[in-house]
């Protein structure tokens, strides 16, 4: 058993198959989950775990090189939008309409479900290298 890091075993395990380039798609609870990904759903209730807090154990685990979000989060979740440019400074946060992001979706390798339950709280994750 792991002592420390992500415990859940479907998602360690689709963790240690990304490669450079690789996409992850970390949603909300109503984010529409496109055929073809990986799935791994750690929805338990509403709220539960929220989208900071599975992002901030993806970020701890795995190299991202950048990332994409809907610009509608930024009216209608302005927590959302300051949680992602903190974590994404400068040019590493691309900005497209949310239809666009769901089409992008459809190329992700592995798609993340959390419990939140706030609009557009949503990113499309670019594995990156560590050398």
């Amino acid at each position: 058993m792991r002592k420390a890091g992500i415990l859940n075993r479907h998602l360690s395990g689709a963790l240690a198959e990304l490669g450079h380039g690789d996409r992850v798609l970390v949603c909300d609870a109503g984010m529409p989950i496109p055929a073809g990904p990986r799935v791994v759903d750690l929805a338990f209730v509403a709220g539960v775990p929220s989208f900071a807090q599975v992002l901030d154990g993806l970020l701890a685990e795995l190299v991202v090189e950048g990332a994409v979000a809907a610009r509608e989060v930024r009216d209608a979740n302005p927590g959302a939008a300051a949680l992602l440019e903190r974590r994404f400074p400068g040019a590493a946060l691309g900005w497209v309409p949310h239809e666009e992001l769901k089409e992008l979706s459809a190329g992700a390798r592995l798609v993340v479900r959390t419990g939140e339950a706030s609009p557009y709280a949503n990113a499309l994750l670019t594995c990156g290298v560590f050398f």
